[in-house]
């Protein structure tokens, strides 16, 4: 579902994204939808929802790269189109793989390695239509290269969500997501953000604003969050490789840029990527919980020395307790410390 959402911000993105500064409209995308959001996190959590000083700071370095990719996009739309951005998109399982090694010193498998080379090669293939006589004249535009650099700042992103989440709900940690985000983007951009004047802003701008702000950003960052937390940053960003086909049809739909049956084969490249890479993250959790299970000594050892604690406690617990086992004349309970008369004589 988050990957249809992202699908369709491309179009829409690119409809308005010559409208106004690129930084006034995330700002504007953020700040609406932390404000949408902030009474339902309340209202549902309560004073779980405030965050500490330390919470803070978390929110706000997981915030930094999330607000790069959003700036990356608006400017690279301004002269690059949302096709080729959706094709460049598929890149951000690659440089999540490579974040994930740095930020969490997970080593991607073969397999993995394979599928994230397949998916790559599609999206070349998708930006080049098919041509790939044109791979040696390829020439990217300016916008495409702020993209590849949001792009790279996503997967940092995707990265950062396992790594700070400290078990709050995911709710409060996307609100804050959201507050901090608006906070960098005042705190870097305030003169043009401040330049900006309420009759700036073109009526046609305001329905599509709206819809970023509530469906691909506030409902998207909850999604992808809990997404990554389940499944891990890589498997989960591999549903990327959904987007070039799903913005292709969406552009086909509204009489836009059409691909043409030519980059099919990239698509098909990306699609078979995708199953590659999420059957090999579902191979590793269930090896991952077959050696929980059937693992190693040291970890069999707890269970087995508690074992061993349960079995002494039950054979030294007072022969009182076993009395009602006791079965045979020969079989005389040892009267306890306690017991009344055991410090006397027997008549």
């Amino acid at each position: 579902m988050s990957t249809v959402l992202v699908a369709t911000s491309f179009p829409v993105v690119a409809s308005i994204a010559g409208a106004m500064n690129s930084a006034v409209l995330v700002v504007a995308r953020f700040a609406l939808a932390a404000a949408l959001f902030l009474p339902l996190v309340v209202l549902r959590h309560g004073r779980r929802a405030l965050p500490t000083p330390g919470s803070i700071l978390r929110y706000a370095v997981l915030s930094a790269p999330l607000v790069g990719f959003f700036v990356g996009m608006f400017e690279a739309l301004r002269t690059t189109t949302a096709v080729n951005t959706a094709a460049l998109f598929t890149l951000v399982p690659s440089f999540a793989a490579v974040a994930s090694l740095v930020l969490l010193g997970e080593r991607p498998p073969a397999r993995r390695v394979a599928g994230l080379a397949l998916g790559t090669l599609g999206a070349i293939w998708v930006v080049l239509r098919g041509d790939l006589g044109a791979l040696a004249e390829l020439r990217f535009a300016i916008g495409d290269a702020y993209f590849v650099a949001g792009v790279a700042s996503l997967a940092v992103y995707s990265t950062l969500v396992k790594r700070l989440h400290r078990g709050e709900p995911m709710e409060v940690m996307t609100l804050w997501t959201l507050v901090t985000g608006t906070a960098w983007l005042l705190a870097v951009r305030w003169d043009q953000i401040a330049a900006v004047r309420p009759s700036d802003l073109e009526p046609r701008v305001l329905g599509p604003l709206a819809y970023l702000a509530v469906f691909t950003t506030l409902i998207t960052f909850l999604l992808a969050q809990s997404a990554t937390l389940a499944l891990g940053p890589t498997r989960t960003m591999a549903y990327t490789y959904l987007n070039p086909a799903l913005v292709a049809g969406i552009a086909w739909v509204l009489g836009g840029d059409v691909l043409g049956w030519a980059a099919v084969p990239g698509i098909a490249l990306t699609l078979a990527a995708m199953l590659v890479l999420q059957r090999e993250g579902r191979r590793s959790e269930l090896g991952a919980r077959g050696g929980a299970a059937h693992g190693a000594p040291e970890a069999r050892a707890p269970a087995l020395r508690r074992g061993a604690r349960g079995s002494r406690s039950r054979s030294d617990s007072p022969p009182s307790t076993r009395a009602g086992r006791c079965r045979g004349s020969g079989c005389r309970p040892r009267p306890s410390a306690s017991a009344p008369g055991a410090s006397g004589s027997t008549s």
